[in-house]
């Protein structure tokens, strides 16, 4: 069933164009489309949201510790506020983050941060009760001895957690004590589901009149219709044309097609600096190829939580990562060179085109998917990394596919984590630049008070100054079974285990 949102908004007449239905894209297409703006979203591929590999929300981002307090207060701030608009994409369960004897670190050294983490989640709960999405902030983060998990080692396993105690168990139970350093740190970093994810975003713009979604739609070309001074560095423009192709059907011949529109966003993740080369953008960035591989493991017992253990990112003892997913399947990273990164898939853009070139075989995984053979070696030593510390996991099995795909980095730092978007006023144009996807609601934020200063949207409506103050429209029509269902056929249709679309039920209450 299809439902129309209202906007309460009066028609607009003011165009903007998004070229990448990515996570960013969407989101602000889902933003701007509630504000009455006719919107129009261009993707290249079959569905929206199918792009570099997630794990978890990165509430806090406890993973990476190189980076300042600050940004991880960000991170929070943006991870509680893209679960209030797509709150069935997740997977309730905790995070356990430990230090391997072999690190320089200590867990006591996170520890002021995560004191930090939880003072500041309490306050954006004093703010508003509905960000209390991570349960309480007294049990944000909690600390297990080493006697604790041999205790615990010794517990029978639930198939169901409904405690931390009780997630925990599995993590004794599998987990080589003898090569972490204890306290483990155990967190409410939450699980993201990619699928679940893209049904959310499909099932979002579908209700809203003044969304209009091409996907399986390439984007040609972007010319300027109306500017000023073109020929000098003060040149104004009020228009974009974009030229679009959209594939061929059985029945459909395929046309090339364009529309003029009053404001550009740019959201094409990896691809952005095609973009920024029609425009006349000149900008310095990143791309990375990574990939992160699909296992199946029988012997869990039950869910367990996601075990993290410390490494040296790029380092032949970089961060190795286990994420679950139900019906025994597990997502690996490892941040070494031999797994999740690879050797020449970091690049940078130059002086003559701000789009960095990715070899040509990466390329090719992206367009065409994986060849068998490499697939099945990264696999299986993603396989053979964890098990290095949680040792029966060396009976699990390759499944014969990987999330993967380019991440953009703006700038020359490799390790930034925290960024939102770039806002061109004199041109109508503006660049996503989302690291990690969760910023992305903040990037949608401030296009809205961009296009509201340019008086393409109006500054009088309580929409406009609250994102929250209609609360998310689709919400009121859509539930967890109804996503279920689309994020099913999205994972399917992309050669996943249909099981990777859904999420545990029934410990929300709890943790």
């Amino acid at each position: 069933m299809t439902y129309s949102f209202s906007t309460n908004q009066a028609p607009s007449t003011k165009r903007v164009g998004i070229l990448g239905g990515g996570t960013a894209g969407a989101t602000i297409a889902i933003r701007l489309a509630a504000l009455g703006l006719e919107t129009y979203l261009f993707e290249k591929n079959k569905s929206l949201i199918d792009g570099p590999p997630m794990c978890h929300l990165h509430a806090g981002g406890n993973l990476y510790r190189e980076i300042p307090d600050e940004d991880c207060v960000a991170l929070l701030k943006q991870c509680i506020d893209i679960l209030r608009l797509y709150p069935y994409t997740i997977d309730v369960r905790p995070t356990v983050f430990a230090v391997p004897t072999r690190d320089e670190g200590l867990p006591e050294d996170l520890l002021p941060r995560l004191d930090i983490l939880t003072d500041a989640y309490r306050k954006l709960i004093e703010l508003d009760a509905n960000n209390k999405v991570l349960g309480d902030p007294e049990n944000y983060y909690q600390l297990y001895s080493h006697e604790q998990l041999i205790e615990l080692s010794e517990r029978e396993q639930v198939a169901v957690p409904h405690t931390v105690d009780e997630w925990m168990i599995p993590v004794a139970k599998y987990l080589d004590l003898n090569k972490v350093k204890f306290p483990l740190i155990v967190v409410q970093e939450y699980g993201w589901n990619i699928f679940r994810l893209a049904a959310s975003a499909q099932l979002a713009l579908e209700g809203y009149e003044h969304a209009h979604v091409f996907t399986d739609t390439q984007v040609q070309q972007v010319m300027p219709v109306d500017c000023e001074n073109c020929s000098n560095a003060d040149h104004h423009v009020t228009k974009w044309r974009i030229d679009y192709q959209q594939s061929a059907s059985s029945d459909i011949e395929a046309k090339t097609d364009s529309i003029e529109v009053d404001y550009l966003i740019n959201a094409c993740g990896f691809r952005t600096g095609i973009i920024d080369d029609m425009v006349g953008v000149k900008v310095t960035r990143m791309v990375e190829f990574k990939s992160s591989y699909i296992t199946h493991w029988n012997d869990t017992g039950g869910q367990i939580p996601e075990i993290i253990v410390y490494g040296e990112r790029g380092t032949p003892e970089g961060m190795a990562q286990l994420t679950p997913y139900p019906g025994g399947y597990f997502q690996i990273h490892g941040m070494s060179k031999f797994i999740t990164l690879f050797n020449d898939g970091l690049v940078a853009s130059n002086k003559n085109s701000a789009q960095p070139k990715l070899p040509s075989q990466y390329l090719h995984y992206i367009e065409d998917g994986w060849d068998k053979a490499p697939l099945q070696a990264r696999s299986q030593q993603a396989i053979d990394y964890v098990a290095e510390f949680v040792p029966t996991f060396n009976s699990a099995r390759t499944v014969g596919n990987a999330l993967y795909g380019g991440q953009q980095i703006p700038g020359q730092d490799d390790t930034l984590r925290v960024a939102d978007v770039s806002l061109y006023s004199n041109i109508r144009y503006a660049r996503a630049e989302n690291v990690k996807a969760s910023s992305t609601l903040i990037a949608a934020d401030q296009i809205v008070d961009e296009l509201t200063t340019l008086g393409l949207a109006d500054n009088d409506t309580q929409a406009n100054r609250n994102r929250y103050a209609h609360e998310w429209a689709y919400l009121a029509h859509n539930d967890s079974l109804a996503i279920d269902s689309v994020a099913r056929s999205l994972a399917k249709e992309r050669g996943f285990p249909i099981a990777m679309a859904c999420v545990n039920h029934g410990i929300h209450e709890t943790i």
